[in-house]
């Protein structure tokens, strides 16, 4: 079988079942595993998908660029937003991630200006700036123009003199396998360095995002205090992660 065959069939595979298994491919070709493995890391040299153990997984359509996940699954993002909001306590010091999940949560948050708002994200200091009266402390750094977030030394440096009692953590991959994940290096360096800082890391699971994973690992599910889904979510993904960790719906 032709290289370019042997892909076409990958691609179908992915496709079809929404994952690749290099082993069993190659059980049912009658080849190597290395040349599945080959071809699987030319694939994701190319973009078409995610390399992990054992095989590839689909690119995550969370790892889009931020004007494009605007537009994805925004009532399943409205839904676990508005979950989110409730578990916040009054008088209380959050942090809210970047991401389009977090920007819905600033516009809900409670009125009382007891609140204390920390944020990576310039959009979402506007959104609480316009619908609450919450305090707002911005992590500086420099702003990546793919997700709109400040992230690099400068911010590394600032996280380390925040304290918080919650982090509303955005990931693009949330997986039972592979744990919590995102598309950018210095976005996932990030991120733990915030939940290294707050008392209690939840995870934000809109409906795109379970199942999936990105290229750069952030935390061990084992790390987070528990994982915010949209209730109207029927993904089985999601009870193989209640065995894990607390699911909240």
């Amino acid at each position: 079988m032709l290289g370019a065959q042997r892909k076409d069939l990958l691609r179908e595979t992915l496709r079809r079942d929404g994952r690749i298994v290099a082993k069993d491919v190659a059980r049912d070709l009658g080849l190597s595993e290395d040349s599945i493995r080959r071809d699987l890391r030319e694939l994701a040299e190319a973009g078409e998908l995610v390399r992990v153990y054992g095989g590839a997984l689909p690119v995550p359509a969370a790892d889009r660029p931020v004007e494009q996940r605007l537009t994805l699954s925004t009532d399943s993002k409205q839904r676990v937003a508005r979950r989110a909001v409730d578990l916040i306590a009054p008088a209380s010091t959050i942090v809210l991630d970047a991401g389009t999940t977090t920007l819905a949560m600033a516009r809900m948050l409670p009125h009382g200006a007891d609140l204390t708002v920390i944020t990576p994200s310039p959009a979402v200091a506007i959104a609480v700036a316009e619908h609450s009266d919450a305090r707002i402390v911005m992590i500086g750094g420099e702003l990546a123009r793919f997700s709109m977030v400040a992230s690099g030394p400068l911010a590394m440096e600032a996280v380390q003199h925040l304290a918080a009692d919650v982090f509303f953590l955005g990931v693009t991959g949330i997986d039972p396998a592979h744990g919590l994940t995102t598309g950018h290096l210095d976005d996932a360096a990030t991120k733990r360095a915030i939940a290294g800082r707050c008392a209690q890391t939840f995870v934000l699971g809109s409906e795109e995002k379970i199942g999936a994973a990105s290229h750069f690992p952030v935390l061990d599910l084992d790390a987070v205090a528990g994982v915010v889904v949209d209730p109207h979510d029927r993904n089985p993904v999601t009870d193989t992660l209640a065995e894990r960790v607390p699911v909240l719906r």
